[in-house]
């Protein structure tokens, strides 16, 4: 695992060792320092994308585009993952290797705290995180584990399994190049097209599909998604609290994404635990109600379970300790 420790403590890179296959999404032009490079226009969009390297990023206080809140103005994802955050190593031993990261907002009054633990021989990286308002009066968040999938993993050849919810598509037609029915709702894996037709979700489509869209799942059973490549026989999976994490997004950049900032380059998926829904901002979370709602003092806490697994049958279940059930053949 890579952290940029100076970038939001992102997770660049997450690697299984055995078949040296990074799991992660990386941008086309990679990691670039923001102090490195003056952006020549203040839009709240492009100054997160320009520094956008792909990965894994923690979201708060807000997700999705711009909004305003409290007179404060949040650009894309808002403001915690474009920042430098603390570090400091808890375990460093053949056995465990344990790094508490932690970060006080610019703009709100935010306080976040998360422990990344590796154990030898297991394929589960732990993730104990928590949010606490260190403000003196109720503030609104949208907090989201922004995960980005891209190749070598990724590929035709996935499968994605989840426990079941609903699925709603993004309201509104926002790209030339959606390929599903803004608002549709019904049960996942599928969803009505623009054309009319039915598109199973589960299974990944190749680059030549040429869509970019939005979807959410909404009312899961249980916390928990997994994505296997049934040619490599290798999977990624993660659980998390529902509690905490009501909606599950997924960005769908499969080649379509045309204009700035990924001309057509991008072939990647987003399985994205939020607290919230849309990815329209914080300000739309909280005039749906779905928005986190922090008392003076209060914090919000969450352990997130990210595991490797070999495999090609698909997944029934992943237990909220790290451990899963296969599918039988």
């Amino acid at each position: 695992m890579v952290v940029l420790l100076d970038k939001g403590a992102d997770i660049y890179q997450l690697v299984h060792k055995p078949t040296d296959i990074d799991f992660l999404w990386r941008s086309p032009w990679g990691v670039r320092d923001p102090r490195r490079f003056l952006p020549t226009t203040g839009s709240g969009e492009n100054v997160w994308l320009d520094v956008y390297e792909g990965g894994w990023q923690t979201v708060f206080p807000g997700g999705g585009f711009p909004s305003v809140y409290g007179g404060a103005d949040l650009g894309l994802h808002a403001e915690a993952n474009t920042i430098p955050w603390d570090s400091v190593v808890v375990d460093d031993s053949s056995e465990k290797v344990s790094l508490r990261c932690s970060v006080r907002t610019y703009r709100t009054p935010f306080f976040f705290e998360k422990t990344l633990t590796l154990t030898s021989a297991s394929p589960v990286l732990e993730i104990q995180s928590s949010l606490l308002n260190e403000g003196e009066e109720t503030v609104h968040c949208v907090w989201g584990e922004h995960i980005a999938l891209g190749p070598p993993f990724l590929s035709e050849d996935c499968i994605i399994d989840l426990p079941g919810g609903r699925l709603f598509n993004h309201p509104v037609d926002f790209h030339p190049n959606n390929r599903l029915k803004a608002g549709f709702e019904g049960p996942w894996p599928w969803s009505e097209a623009k054309d009319g037709g039915r598109i199973d979700l589960s299974k990944v489509p190749p680059k030549s599909v040429r869509a970019y869209d939005m979807s959410y799942v909404a009312d899961m059973p249980e916390g928990w998604y997994a994505i296997t490549n049934r040619r490599l026989g290798l999977g990624f999976a993660l659980s998390y609290p529902t509690d905490v994490f009501a909606y599950l997004w997924y960005w769908q950049s499969l080649g379509g994404g045309y204009g700035y900032p990924w001309y057509g380059r991008t072939y990647n998926v987003g399985l994205e635990p939020f607290t919230s829904y849309t990815n329209e901002g914080l300000e739309t979370a909280i005039g749906n109600g779905s928005a986190l709602r922090l008392e003076p003092g209060q914090r919000v806490s969450a352990s997130l379970k990210a595991i490797a697994f070999k495999g090609a049958q698909g997944v029934e279940r992943v237990n909220q300790d790290g451990t899963m059930i296969l599918r039988s053949e």
